[in-house]
């Protein structure tokens, strides 16, 4: 068993047969969990150098805009502070594109730059006694970084399976945790009893989780 499974959490989930299919569930609604993965567009052939080097920038971003969102809110408790944080990364990092070795890890320079300007932004108010210190702050940003790194295998595990499911079941299960669906109407739709339909959902949920399981064990292995 690998350590990530060990101590339940993101996989945990997976397995409770009451509530929802909580990661699943929370991914449809929030982007955790991309079942259409962000294409990039080819530019058009009038573009100009600097629009495609933005179409470049924005597929990069949008690909891991969630992860560092989740990432500066584990450092900026506060909504509307992390909000200005990650505009405030997100300027830079437009800033920087140009100079960014496309061949690199955007997302862990992503995080490099969103760990600074969190150490910035709590500089800048030092003088609330709540504030963290430059230690504590940095130590929380490794922890922070450590638990996305985690959690992003997870995620890609189980984008991965996702897919390996027929049309028809990768749909049963997006339609059954997309907010504001309801399992009754989806039964009468599908002429069963939402009883019936909750036993395919359990058993759906178990063939995610032993191919996420497998997912990362063979990742692991590599």
């Amino acid at each position: 068993m690998t350590p990530c499974l060990a101590h339940g959490g993101f996989l945990e989930s997976l397995t409770r047969t009451t509530g929802s299919l909580f990661i699943l569930k929370r991914g449809i609604q929030t982007g955790l969990v991309d079942t259409d993965p962000v294409t990039m567009e080819p530019p058009s052939p009038q573009a100009s150098p600097e629009e495609e080097l933005r179409a470049q920038f924005d597929w990069f971003y949008r690909t891991h805009q969630t992860s560092i969102r989740t990432f500066i809110r584990s450092l900026v408790p506060s909504t509307a502070d992390a909000d200005e944080v990650q505009q405030e990364v997100a300027m830079v990092l437009w800033q920087k594109f140009s100079l960014f070795d496309v061949t690199r890890d955007f997302r862990a320079w992503a995080f490099g730059i969103a760990r600074l300007k969190a150490l910035s932004f709590f500089r800048d108010r030092s003088r609330d006694r709540h504030v963290f210190n430059d230690e504590l702050l940095l130590k929380l940003a490794e922890e922070a970084e450590e638990r996305e790194s985690r959690h992003q295998r997870q995620r890609e595990a189980l984008e991965t399976c996702l897919r390996k499911l027929p049309d028809a079941q990768r749909d049963l299960l997006l339609s059954a945790y997309t907010k504001g669906n309801r399992i009754d109407e989806i039964a009468l739709r599908r002429s069963q009893t939402p009883m019936a339909l909750y036993k395919i959902l359990h058993r759906l949920r178990q063939l995610l989780l032993e191919c996420t399981r497998r997912t990362l064990a063979d990742k692991e292995r590599a």
